[in-house]
Order: structure tokens, then sequence, then C-alpha cells
């Protein structure tokens, strides 16, 4: 495999992969590695499951009439209270 040096990575960014690494017991270089191949989108999808911390991967989830299901659910809460807005 070829080996790349990082230069000049900010502080920031460094104290979150030695996190990372320190909360997963795994190598700095194997968090790296993790971290460039989700942020090129080329992560293997075998092996580790991937946790994710927003909720981009449910964005699209859901089928049309899934949505159109919630959105009807949320018909009542969506009503405004004339009364309360005087």
């Amino acid at each position: 495999m070829k080996a790349i040096t990082l230069r000049g990575v900010p502080p920031e960014v460094a104290r979150t992969i030695q996190r990372k690494a320190h909360e997963t017991g795994e190598s700095l270089n194997k968090v790296v590695i993790e971290l460039l191949e989700a942020g090129a989108g080329a992560r293997k999808k075998k092996g580790k499951k991937i946790v994710h911390h927003d909720l981009d991967d449910l964005a699209g989830a859901w089928s049309r009439e899934e949505a159109a299901a919630f959105d009807r659910s949320l018909g009542d809460q969506r009503e405004i209270d004339s009364d309360l807005w005087k």
C-alpha cells in the first residue's frame, strides 16, 4: 500500500482522530484510513458497521406512501390555533 505523510493537520482534527482511536481501541493509522474511506465514499460494505452521528443516512429512505402517511399523522399538530396568536 501507498504511504502518505500529512503535514499541517489542524490540532482539532488531530485530537478528534486520537479520541476516536482511544474510544475504539484501534490504531491511529486505522482510524485515519477509515475516515478517509468514509469521506471519499469508498467505505467497504462488509466488516465493521457504519455508525452515523447525524440523520444523513435516513434522507430519502421512505417511500412516497410512508412519507404521505407520516404527513397525515402530523396533520393535527400542524393546525394553527388562532386564539394563541392574538
